[in-house]
């Protein structure tokens, strides 16, 4: 795990701490760290050993028993570190340069599919193939959410599968606040999110959602329009322009409404057509004229 990837990790972990989001959501961040072996210049920069330090104090046991492994695990690896700097040096001759300055001592393998990029079929890619644990809240209907989002994120991607869960979590849980539980709203939005993910001309979408460029907070708030890619915005705009134009061929009898007032001269004397101008999923045009003053007017 290089710096960068440190840091943006650091901070996922802090801003889950201090939104005190799920125990299951901070704890799964920690555990990504396990397996990084930061130098003490990184844990500086960083602030790595801090922020995740003071969850050793944390009330859940849990939470406090992975930081402190995880700070131990820093400790020591920093001491091994010094010791085979100071070995090297105490080694190397008077005026000789040692190879330990040339390049510092090679960090540990990272644990086995952990990091590593991803290098079978994306396309075929899900958590059951990638052998996720999805079970993250002990709710199955949000479990299933968070599977479903994996899914979605991993396709054509060649994220680790640490990454795509930690980010399917992230969403998952911003989901479920933004739309109070596990609501109808909620369930609707995560299968419209996994539809979107899916779209094979719009890839930008879980890449920016997985760089961070898109933060879950707003990726789970997104109209269907704003997660198009910009081709699909085009194709319906000409859609919707192609349908407007044969909308507006003239009509042997109009339909008269009893219902509809003319903003204009106030009768209800408003004759009306209605057709499909936009995608399928959305609802119909109404074209209406008054048949007292003339005014015309539309209406979804």
């Amino acid at each position: 795990m290089d710096q960068r990837e440190l840091d943006a990790r650091v901070k996922a972990l802090h801003k889950a701490a201090q939104s005190n989001e799920p125990p299951s959501a901070i704890i799964s961040i920690i555990e990504s760290l396990r397996s990084a072996s930061p130098t003490e210049e990184m844990l500086r920069t960083t602030k790595a050993g801090i922020v995740v330090g003071k969850l050793r104090g944390n009330a859940n046991k849990d939470i406090a028993k992975i930081a402190t492994e995880v700070v131990a695990k820093w400790k020591k690896g920093i001491e091994l570190e010094k010791k085979s700097k100071g070995l090297h040096s105490a080694k190397a001759p008077k005026g000789s340069v040692s190879p330990a300055s040339k390049a510092a001592s090679p960090a540990p393998k990272p644990l086995a599919g952990n990091k590593k990029a991803y290098e079978g079929d994306s396309e075929k890619r899900n958590y059951k193939t990638d052998k996720v644990d999805i079970n993250r809240t002990g709710s199955q209907v949000r479990d299933n959410c968070i599977g479903l989002l994996y899914n979605g994120l991993a396709y054509r991607s060649r994220e680790s599968e640490d990454n795509v869960i930690i980010r399917a979590v992230e969403v998952e849980h911003a989901a479920f606040k933004a739309y109070k539980g596990e609501t109808k709203e909620y369930k609707e939005k995560i299968r419209s999110l996994f539809q979107n993910l899916k779209v094979k001309t719009n890839a930008e979408l879980g890449r920016n959602v997985m760089s961070g460029a898109i933060a879950a907070e707003r990726f789970v708030v997104m109209t269907s329009k704003e997660l198009m890619s910009a081709h699909q915005r085009k194709a319906e705009a000409e859609l919707e322009l192609e349908n407007m134009k044969k909308a507006q061929v003239p009509m042997v009898e109009k339909s008269i409404s009893d219902s509809l007032e003319c903003s204009n001269c106030k009768k209800k004397m408003v004759s009306y057509t209605q057709a499909q101008t936009r995608s399928a999923d959305e609802p119909m045009t109404t074209f209406c004229e008054c048949m007292n003053c003339g005014k015309r007017w539309k209406f979804s």
